[in-house]
């Protein structure tokens, strides 16, 4: 019987059993790809990691090779698997610069030490891309929402830092609360665009030290955190004034389902080009343990 460790994480958060919940598969050079991917469903989370360790020079030059699958297919990107994997490569090395190349490229993970909290990690995510714009009004009608549940000073619109989403600005915490999206409405108003799943946003917020409240719903459920879509969000608010340049701006999700979690995002802005969009937080290991496979 092969012997595969892995270790459970509990990510944007600094509190175990709370935040995003992450399988990481600490060696998976024994398993196949077909493997990854029944192991991703066999762990029933939204995201599952896979490090591929390589000798000391390609790390140091490429960085750490790390796959990322959910319970149907591999994604080239995703926020909390990138950091909950980089804070257990990191470890107890204090190292302050984890690298990892994922299947979108190299993405650099900067940690400082926070004391007696646990460390604080902050990712580098590709510079933006900005799709298409959605009309608020047919909006609405697809997902089901009551007419001018959507702001109107500010578009709805498609962007990517390494994984595409449309991001969403709602205009009440009332409504974000009680979201109930129409799935097939969101399946055809997406269809033309690259993104698969909405990403909703709201000024209005539960937590006091707060900015922006956010939920994402896709067919695995809800998710307590997303760091791709947080980090398309931190573009979509530089670009249209919700945030300044380079102010760390925290995202509340996850609260309507009991995994409250602590996104930090900001990117710069000089003229109407944004850049260097960063998203972090803090990661905790909540249980360790192998599987045995034949």
């Amino acid at each position: 019987m092969r012997r595969v460790p892995y270790v459970l994480m509990d990510v944007f958060t600094s509190r175990a059993l709370e935040g995003n919940q992450l399988a990481v598969f600490t060696d998976a050079r024994s398993l196949t790809d077909s493997e990854m991917q029944s192991l991703a469903k066999e762990t029933n989370l939204a995201e599952t990691t896979f490090i591929l360790p390589r000798d000391a020079a390609t790390e140091s030059d490429k960085g750490v090779r790390v796959r990322i699958f959910t319970v149907d297919e591999e994604l080239p990107f995703a926020g909390h698997p990138t950091l909950g994997t980089a804070t257990v490569l990191r470890g107890e090395s204090g190292k302050p610069l984890v690298e990892l190349e994922l299947n979108v490229g190299k993405i650099p993970v900067q940690f400082e030490d926070r004391g007696s909290e646990p460390a604080f990690g902050e990712m580098r995510q590709q510079d933006p891309r900005y799709g298409r714009t959605f009309d608020s009004a047919k909006l609405e009608a697809d997902l089901g929402l009551e007419a001018g549940s959507l702001r109107r000073d500010v578009p709805a619109q498609t962007v990517s830092t390494g994984l595409p989403f449309a991001v969403v600005p709602v205009r009440s915490l009332k409504t974000m609360q009680a979201l109930r999206v129409n799935w097939i409405g969101m399946q055809s108003a997406l269809k033309e665009t690259d993104a698969k799943f909405f990403y909703f946003i709201c000024r209005e917020t539960v937590q006091k030290d707060a900015h922006v409240h956010a939920r994402m719903i896709f067919y695995n459920g809800e998710d307590p955190a997303t760091g791709s879509a947080a980090g398309d969000a931190a573009a979509w608010m530089a670009k249209y004034g919700w945030a300044k340049p380079n102010e760390r701006v925290m995202i509340e999700q996850g609260l309507e389902i009991r995994r409250p979690s602590r996104i930090y995002v900001r990117a710069d802005k000089q003229g109407d080009n944004v850049t260097n969009v960063r998203v972090g937080g803090s990661a905790v290991q909540v249980a360790r343990g192998e599987f045995l496979l034949a």
